[in-house]
C-alpha cells in the first residue's frame, strides 16, 4: 500500500462508502488541483493539490477568497487519491467524513518557484503555486503559520491580475464545475 495513502485508507469502510481506494498511480495529466465543498460536521472547502502522486489536502473552513487582504487557514488533512479529484456525492453518515462533496472548482496548476519543486516548498513551510480553474485563477500561496503539533496553514491569493476584492466566488458560485448540480441536489440524487 502506498505509504502517503495509508491514513486515507485507515479511516474509511470502502465497503460502505463510494469514495475512491487509489490506484498507486500517478496522474498522466499531472499537477491538477481540486476544491471540494464539504458539507459534513462543519461546510468547509478541502484544498487538494496533486504532489507526487497524490491530492495533498487542506481543510478550507471559509474557502478560497480572491481578495489578496484575505488570509484563509487551511488545515492539513491526510493525502487523498489522485481519483479523489473526480469524487462527487455522498459519504453515508456513520463514515468519516459523511456528508455530501461537490466538485466546486477544479483544474491544473503550475509552480511559481523555478528553484524548488512544490513537494519541497511545502516540506519547507511556503509554496507559491498559479491556479487555472474554471472559478479560481491566479497566484496563490499556502504559508505555514506554526510549527507545533497543531498544524496550520494560511491560503493567501497573490496580489496579480486575477485578484478581486469585490468578489465573493463561496457565497455566489453554488454550483458543482462537474455536474453542474447545487448541494441539495446532489444530496437529492444520492437518495433517489
Amino acid at each position: 500500500m502506498k505509504k502517503e495513502l495509508k491514513k486515507y485508507r485507515d479511516k474509511r469502510e470502502f465497503k460502505k462508502t463510494n469514495e475512491p481506494f487509489g490506484a498507486n498511480k500517478k496522474n498522466k495529466n499531472s499537477k491538477i488541483f481540486v476544491i471540494q465543498k464539504h458539507d459534513a460536521t462543519n461546510l468547509h472547502y478541502d484544498f487538494r493539490l496533486e504532489v507526487d502522486g497524490v491530492l495533498k489536502s487542506w481543510s478550507v473552513p471559509k474557502g478560497p477568497s480572491t481578495d489578496p487582504s484575505v488570509k484563509r487557514l487551511a488545515i492539513p488533512t491526510e493525502d487523498h487519491p489522485i481519483e479523489y479529484a473526480d469524487f462527487e456525492g455522498v459519504i453515508p453518515e456513520d463514515e468519516y467524513g459523511g456528508g455530501t462533496v461537490m466538485v466546486w472548482d477544479a483544474g491544473t496548476y503550475e509552480n511559481l518557484k523555478d528553484d524548488k519543486s512544490v513537494k519541497i516548498a511545502l516540506k519547507d513551510g511556503h509554496a507559491t503555486f498559479r491556479l487555472n480553474g474554471k472559478k479560481i485563477k491566479g497566484g496563490y500561496a499556502l504559508i505555514k503559520t506554526d510549527n507545533g503539533n497543531d498544524e496550520k496553514w494560511l491560503l493567501v491569493k497573490m496580489d496579480d491580475s486575477d485578484a478581486d476584492a469585490r468578489r465573493k466566488p463561496t457565497s455566489t458560485e453554488n454550483k458543482s464545475v462537474k455536474s453542474d448540480r447545487t448541494m441539495k441536489q446532489i444530496a437529492k440524487d444520492e437518495k433517489d
